[in-house]
C-alpha cells in the first residue's frame, strides 16, 4: 500500500487486544509512533510487526504522554488516535486526500466519533456525534497537559469532517470497574489540584444527577441496555471521583 504523509501517535499499555485491528486501519500511514508505559502481553511485539517506532516510557499521564508521542512524529500531518479506535475505509480516504492537497488552509480537522459498548453504536447520552479534533498540522497542535481526558489543542482554523473514527470501549464489566478505579482518582486529583473540594453528600448528588442526565434527559434510556449500563457506571465514577477527592482534601488538612 502507498503510503502518505502523516505520522501517527499511539500510546499503550496491555493493549494486545485492541493493537492489531487499530494498526490495520491505519497502515497508510508512513510512520506510527507506539509510546509504551510498561505492556507485559504481546502489545510491543503486535506493533513491531507493523514497522512502528516504539518507545518505552514511564507513565506520564493521559496528556503528557501524547504529547511525548506527538514530539516524536515526523510528518508535517499528525493524527492522535487511541490502540481501540480504528480509521474506518471513507474515513482514511477523507485523511488522505487532507495530506497529500498542498491547498487545504485548516490547521487541523475534527471528527464525529462512533462509539460502540457491547455490541451497540451508542447514538444518545452525549455518546454521539462526540466530536473529537484529532488531525492536525505538526506545528499548530499539541495536548494539553491534563492527566486525564485530555485533548488536541489547535491554534488556526479547524475543519470539521463528516467521515467517523470508531471506538470500541471496552465493555466487560470487569475491566470497566477497574478503570472506574483509574480514572475517578486521576479526575479527583486532579481536581484536588485546581481546588475544588467535595463532600459524600455532594458525591452522591452528583452521582444521582449524572444518573438522570444520562438516562433521561439525555435519552440514554433509547440505547436499551448498554445505555443503562453506561449511565450507571457514569454515576457511579462521579461518585468515587468526588468521595476521593473528599478524602484527599481530608488527608491533606489533617483529618478535617
Amino acid at each position: 500500500m502507498e503510503k502518505v504523509p502523516l505520522s501517527i501517535a499511539i500510546i499503550t499499555k496491555n493493549e494486545e487486544e485492541n493493537i492489531r485491528s487499530c494498526l490495520q486501519s491505519i497502515s497508510f500511514a508512513s510512520q506510527i509512533v507506539v509510546v509504551d508505559s510498561g505492556s507485559s502481553d504481546k502489545t510491543l511485539e503486535i506493533a513491531a510487526t507493523f514497522g512502528c517506532e516504539i518507545y518505552r516510557e514511564e507513565w506520564m499521564g493521559f496528556g503528557p504522554q501524547k504529547q511525548s508521542a506527538i514530539e516524536k512524529c515526523r510528518q508535517s500531518w499528525i493524527l492522535v488516535l487511541d490502540a481501540d479506535e480504528r480509521i474506518p475505509p471513507d474515513t482514511a480516504d477523507s485523511i488522505k486526500k487532507i495530506v497529500t492537497d498542498s491547498n487545504i488552509k485548516e490547521a487541523g480537522f475534527s471528527f464525529p466519533r462512533k462509539n460502540y459498548f457491547q455490541g451497540r453504536w451508542i447514538k444518545h447520552a452525549g455518546w454521539w456525534p462526540d466530536r473529537i479534533v484529532r488531525l492536525f498540522r505538526k506545528e499548530t497542535g499539541r495536548m494539553t497537559a491534563a492527566i486525564v481526558h485530555e485533548s488536541v489543542e489547535v491554534q488556526g482554523m479547524v475543519g470539521a469532517l463528516d467521515a467517523a473514527i470508531d471506538h470500541y470501549t471496552e465493555s466487560r464489566l470487569s475491566k470497566i470497574i477497574q478503570k472506574i478505579d483509574k480514572y475517578s482518582t486521576l479526575g479527583a486529583q486532579s481536581a484536588f489540584r485546581e481546588g475544588k473540594r467535595s463532600s459524600t453528600g455532594g458525591a452522591f448528588m452528583r452521582a444521582f444527577f449524572t444518573f438522570v442526565q444520562d438516562y433521561f434527559f439525555r435519552l440514554g434510556i433509547l440505547d436499551g441496555m448498554p445505555g443503562l449500563t453506561l449511565a450507571v457506571t457514569d454515576s457511579v465514577n462521579k461518585f468515587f471521583k468526588y468521595s476521593k477527592l473528599n478524602e484527599l482534601t481530608k488527608i491533606n488538612h489533617g483529618g478535617k
